[in-house]
């Protein structure tokens, strides 16, 4: 049991529906929790297909079928206006939303600024920011305090983007921002009955009263504001050299054309509230799973204690750190579901696909289905290491999508997540703080229900 040789960690998930439910209970649900409408049949058969009376819906889970529509015939498939009513008063017009030639023409303007050269020298910055937020946590030394994990993790990832992108232009707002993107999870972007029985938008959502709109407004407003100002500082000739002026500077190699001001305030929030978010959430169901396996924690310990998180070449040297945080994200996707509509009529795994066909691509179901992971609800992050990451399909493991609209900030948010949580083990030692789990729940991203609490021991 010391090394946890003889024990293997399945983390609790949410219950799941013997048969699949009727439209008045999936409705309900879907708006509850999207991830209570799946049923065992959903982890364990290659598709569900249902025709009823919204259409065809269709949860696709086969990598052959994932691989068509994300893929061989991803221009038939566009994220469509169900998406855009949950996210498309903040995102609209940026990269994550919009659609051919428009999305390919901020695609080809946005690239260069993340690949993964230009991200390598933003290392030192991430490190920094690591290093001043956990000075700060409320963590004596030598001593334990229980820790509630999430908006710990808010505020590094938060700093991180605010440092490197803006020259912590927004330093001392993650507060504000946090709170401001929790009462949009639970207004706006809540899944309406009325959105997906594609109910005219002139009639009232009930569930979207609680006063959503001012909190796009919220980030619009300090958006637009933080851009002007950059603007002025470029026109000045004294702008800092971060990602926010490489991405005001940016130009299509295709046509020469920049980002309109409209297109750089909705990617600059798509960076902000996405990037930030979602790396969050995976930090936090990390030191939940590492704090219930001690043996996987001391060995990435182990690594983050004998490299520098800021020399080039350094995740090489840190396999199980790698293997670790992926196999998170395969047990908790912080994206745990995208939907798709067919533009065209199409076929998937040998069913007629009509035009207008929702198709549901759950990472959180792809990655725990029993044809394709062995043992699917283990902790097993060996999965991960070298020699055996290989045998995994491309298409049963897509925490940041996969295919042409593949996460453009994927390298950016491993990278600062490994340091991170390199810097987290150096620091602490993390244990449970009650036998009770985190029981993960589906808002936009994959949250825990009732937050994470650990208990921290300094290791100082």
């Amino acid at each position: 049991m010391a090394d946890g040789t003889d024990f293997v960690f399945r983390p609790i998930v949410p219950h799941r529906p013997p048969e699949l439910l009727r439209l008045l209970p999936y409705l309900w649900n879907s708006w509850r929790d999207p991830l209570t409408v799946y049923t065992e049949r959903h982890y364990a058969e290659p598709y569900i297909y249902v025709r009823g009376k919204i259409g065809v819906v269709m949860n696709l889970a086969d990598p052959a079928g994932l691989r068509r529509v994300l893929v061989d015939n991803a221009k038939n498939y566009e994220k469509g206006d169900f998406s855009r009513r949950i996210l498309g008063p903040l995102v609209a017009d940026g990269v994550f939303m919009t659609e051919d030639e428009v999305w390919r023409r901020q695609r080809r303007i946005l690239a260069p600024l993340f690949t993964p050269a230009k991200l390598s020298t933003l290392a030192q910055a991430m490190q920094a920011v690591c290093d001043q937020r956990i000075a700060a946590w409320p963590v004596e030394k030598g001593a334990s305090s229980v820790v509630e994990i999430d908006p710990e993790m808010t505020k590094i990832t938060f700093e991180i983007i605010s440092d490197t992108m803006f020259s912590n232009l927004l330093g001392g707002e993650a507060g504000d921002f946090e709170k401001a993107f929790d009462g949009f999870v639970e207004t706006t972007g809540r899944l309406d009955p009325f959105d997906i029985l594609a109910v005219p938008l002139w009639v009232p959502r009930l569930t979207k009263l609680g006063g959503g709109g001012r909190y796009a407004a919220f980030f619009e407003r300090r958006v637009n504001q933080m851009v002007a100002e950059r603007r002025a500082l470029i026109a000045g000739g004294s702008a800092p050299q971060d990602l926010l002026t490489a991405l005001l500077g940016a130009r299509d190699s295709e046509g020469g054309g920049a980002l309109s001001d409209r297109e750089v305030c909705a990617n600059v929030l798509t960076f902000i509230l996405a990037g930030h978010e979602t790396t969050a959430r995976a930090l936090g169901w990390t030191l939940h799973l590492l704090a219930r396996t001690p043996w996987y924690q001391e060995k990435v310990r182990a690594e983050a204690l004998a490299q520098d998180l800021t020399d080039p070449g350094w995740q090489s040297k840190m396999p199980w750190s790698r293997a670790v945080f992926d196999e998170a994200m395969r047990l908790f996707p912080p994206a745990p579901t995208t939907l798709r509509f067919a533009r065209e009529e199409d076929e998937l795994c040998g069913r007629p696909i009509p035009p207008g066909s929702l198709i549901g691509i759950s990472p959180f179901i792809i990655h725990r289905h029993k044809l394709l992971w062995d043992d699917p609800e283990a902790f097993r992050p060996e999965r991960f290491l070298p020699g055996e990451r290989e045998k995994i399909d491309r298409f049963a493991y897509i925490p940041f999508g996969q295919g042409p609209r593949i996460c453009i900030g994927a390298t950016f948010a491993i990278q600062e997540a490994l340091i991170a949580l390199g810097s987290l083990m150096r620091a602490f030692e993390f244990q449970p703080a009650e036998l009770a789990e985190p029981m993960p729940t589906h808002r936009i991203t994959l949250r825990a229900k009732d937050g994470i609490r650990l208990k921290v021991v300094s290791r100082a």
